[in-house]
C-alpha cells in the first residue's frame, strides 16, 4: 500500500505483505506506531484497496465492505439513541429480515455477552465496556466470516479489559469466526493471538510470527492465571525488546532527517 503525497513524495505503507489466514484462526497483529497494522486491517476489510496485489476471501476478490466482513472499531460507532436491542438488530433489519427472524438471535447474542437485563435501555447510558459488548453482538448479528477488531478494547480500563478479553476468546470459541485483531499491547496479543504477527514500520513488513498456546489455554480460564506460564513471560520479554529496538530506530531515524 502507497500513499502519494501532495507534493510529489509518497509514504510505503505496507510492502511485501504475503500470508494466508485460516477459517477459524485468530490472529493478533502487533508493531510499533506507524507500522501500518490499521492500514493492513482497512484493506481486509475493503475500506482501502491494494496499489499493488490482492486480498482475497473464500477466493473471492476483496474490492468493497461487505457483510461477510464485520468490523469492531475501538469506540463502539453505535447509534446512541438506540436501545441496545436495536442496535444489535440493526444489520439484519437493514437486509430485510422480520422480527420473527432476528429476534431469538439477537436475544441469544445478547445473553453470551451478559446484556440480557440492558436490551432496552439507550447506548448512552452504558458504560465503555459495556458499549464495547454490544459492538461485538451487533458484529456478530450479521454472522460474518471474518471478525476484524482495530484496537476494540484499548480505551477500557484494565479490569473491564481484561473481562473483555475472555470474551473475545469465548467468543472465538463458541462460534467458530475467524478473527484479525490489532492491539498495541504485548500482552493482549499473546493472550489473544494463536497466531501473532509482528509488524515492521516504513514500510510496514512481517518481521516475525509466533504461534501460540495461551488463547487456547485462556478460554473458560483466568486470564492471569495464563499470564503466569513461564513462555508467556519469556515470549512477553522478547517482544517488547524487538518492538522497543524498533522504535529506538525509528526515533534515530527521526533525528538524522531533522538534522
Amino acid at each position: 500500500m502507497r500513499f502519494d503525497l501532495p507534493n510529489g513524495g509518497h509514504v510505503q505503507a505496507l510492502k511485501d505483505i504475503s500470508l494466508e489466514i485460516k477459517t477459524g484462526e485468530l490472529m493478533s497483529v502487533l508493531g510499533p506506531s506507524g507500522c501500518g497494522k490499521t492500514t493492513l486491517l482497512n484493506i481486509v476489510a475493503g475500506f482501502l484497496a491494494p496499489t499493488e496485489g490482492s486480498m482475497t476471501l473464500n477466493d473471492h476478490l476483496i474490492t468493497e465492505p461487505a457483510a461477510e466482513r464485520g468490523m469492531v472499531f475501538q469506540q463502539g460507532a453505535l447509534f446512541e439513541w438506540m436501545s441496545v436491542r436495536e442496535n444489535v438488530s440493526f444489520g439484519p433489519r437493514m437486509k430485510g429480515q422480520r422480527e420473527a427472524q432476528w429476534r431469538e438471535n439477537v436475544d441469544h447474542l445478547l445473553n453470551i455477552v451478559g446484556l440480557s437485563d440492558f436490551k432496552e435501555k439507550s447506548v448512552f447510558e452504558l458504560s465503555g465496556g459495556m458499549q464495547q459488548r454490544v459492538a461485538l453482538a451487533r458484529c456478530l448479528a450479521n454472522d460474518p466470516d471474518v471478525i476484524l477488531m482495530d484496537e476494540p478494547l484499548g480505551a477500557l480500563d484494565a479490569l473491564t479489559r481484561e473481562k473483555m478479553q475472555g470474551l473475545v476468546l469465548k467468543l472465538w470459541k463458541e462460534t467458530g469466526k475467524t478473527i484479525i485483531l490489532i492491539t498495541h499491547s504485548v500482552e493482549e496479543a499473546l493472550l489473544l493471538g494463536e497466531r501473532l504477527l509482528v509488524l515492521a514500520p516504513r514500510p510496514g513488513r512481517i518481521h516475525k510470527e509466533y504461534r501460540l498456546p495461551f488463547a487456547d489455554l485462556g478460554v473458560g480460564q483466568d486470564l492471569r492465571e495464563v499470564k503466569k506460564h513461564p513462555e508467556f513471560g519469556e515470549k512477553r520479554e522478547e517482544i517488547l525488546s524487538m518492538i522497543w529496538d524498533m522504535e529506538e530506530e525509528i526515533m534515530g531515524s527521526a533525528e538524522e532527517a531533522s538534522a
